[in-house]
C-alpha cells in the first residue's frame, strides 16, 4: 500500500504509560487535520482494546495506529501480524524501545502522527511463539525477573524503574539451569539469563541483543552464564551501549528456531507477561508492515 490510508482505527488503553498526558487527543486532531478518517476507539482494560484491534482489522480498516508503549504495540501486533494492515505507533509509554528502533519522535505526538500521514512503511520480521507475536526481545531469565518486578512498581517512571528493580533482584541472584535448542542443536548451560532478541533492546534502551536486525529472518539468542553481584552491576551501565557483548560469559547465537527452557521463570516479550518456559520461538520473516 502506497500514499495515507483512508480510514485508520486509532486504540488507546487508558490505563497504558503516559496516554493520559493528551498525547491522544493531539495525535488525532492532527491525523484529522491531515484528512485521514478516524475511528477513535478506547478500550477500558487491556483484553477489550485486544478486541478493538481484531475487530477493527477484521473489519477492513486501511491502518491500525496505537498510542503507548511497547506494551500497546505489542498488543497491535497480535492483531495485524502476517497481515497487509500496517501498524503505527503514538509513544506514550515507559521503555519505548519500538519507538527507538523506528526513529519516531517520543515527546511529540504531532509528528509522530506525521509519520502516518505520510504513508511510509517498512517491513519487519517478528518471533513468534505458537498464537503469540513479539517484536523487540523475549525475556527468560534475571532480565524477566526485573520486568516483573517494574511492571508491579507506580514509581519511578522511565528507565529508573528498571533500575531500581534490577538492584532489588540483584538481591537474591543465583544461576538457571537452561536447556537450549538452537536450529536443532540442544545444549544445556547454567546462565543468570537468556534473552531471544528480535531487536536489540528492551527495558527502555538496554542493548542486550546488540547486533540483532529487524529484517534479517534470524533470531540473536544471547546468554549471559553466571556472574557475581558485583560484576553485573559493574557491567549493567554497558548494556545501554551495548558494549557487554566483550564479557567472557556473554555467548551470542542467530538462529531461526530456539526452545527454551528451564524451572519456574515467566518469559517476557515486548515488556509483557508472555508464557512460562518451554518456549519456542520462531522467527517469522516479513510478519509486519510498519508506518515508520
Amino acid at each position: 500500500m502506497t500514499g495515507s490510508p483512508r480510514e485508520i482505527a486509532f486504540l488507546t488503553n487508558p490505563t497504558a504509560g503516559r496516554v493520559r498526558s493528551g498525547a491522544r487527543q493531539r495525535a488525532v486532531a492532527r491525523l484529522r487535520e491531515r484528512g485521514l478518517v478516524v475511528r477513535d476507539l478506547v478500550g477500558r482494560d487491556a483484553d477489550e482494546t485486544a478486541d478493538l484491534a481484531r475487530r477493527s482489522v477484521a473489519d477492513g480498516v486501511d491502518g491500525l495506529v496505537v498510542c503507548g508503549g511497547d506494551g500497546m504495540f505489542h498488543l497491535g501486533v497480535q492483531a495485524v501480524a502476517g497481515t497487509d494492515v500496517p501498524l503505527g505507533l503514538i509513544p506514550g509509554g515507559t521503555g519505548n524501545d519500538v519507538a527507538r528502533y523506528f526513529d519516531l519522535p517520543r515527546a511529540d505526538p504531532e509528528q509522530a502522527a506525521e509519520r502516518i500521514v505520510a504513508g511510509r512503511t517498512r517491513t519487519v520480521d517478528l518471533g513468534r511463539s505458537g498464537d503469540r507475536w513479539f517484536v523487540t526481545v523475549l525475556a527468560a531469565g534475571f532480565d524477566a525477573q526485573v520486568n516483573e518486578r517494574a511492571n508491579a512498581m507506580r514509581w519511578p517512571r522511565g528507565q529508573a524503574r528498571y533500575t531500581l528493580a534490577a538492584l532489588a533482584e540483584l538481591r537474591t541472584l543465583s544461576p538457571i539451569r537452561y536447556q537450549l535448542v538452537l536450529d536443532g542443536d540442544t545444549r544445556q548451560v547454567d546462565a543468570v539469563l537468556v534473552a531471544v532478541g528480535n531487536g536489540p533492546s528492551f527495558g527502555g534502551g538496554l542493548r542486550i541483543t546488540e547486533g540483532a536486525v529487524l529484517d534479517d529472518g534470524l533470531l540473536d539468542v544471547v546468554v549471559i552464564r553466571p556472574m557475581s553481584r558485583s560484576a553485573l552491576v559493574r557491567h549493567y551501565p554497558k548494556l545501554f551501549a551495548g558494549t557487554h557483548v566483550g564479557h567472557p560469559q556473554y555467548e551470542h547465537h542467530r538462529v531461526r528456531r530456539v526452545t527454551v527452557a528451564a524451572p519456574g521463570i515467566v518469559a517476557y516479550a515486548d515488556g509483557d507477561r508472555f508464557g512460562p518456559l518451554p518456549l519456542t520461538i520462531e522467527c517469522v520473516p516479513a510478519a509486519l508492515k510498519v508506518w515508520s
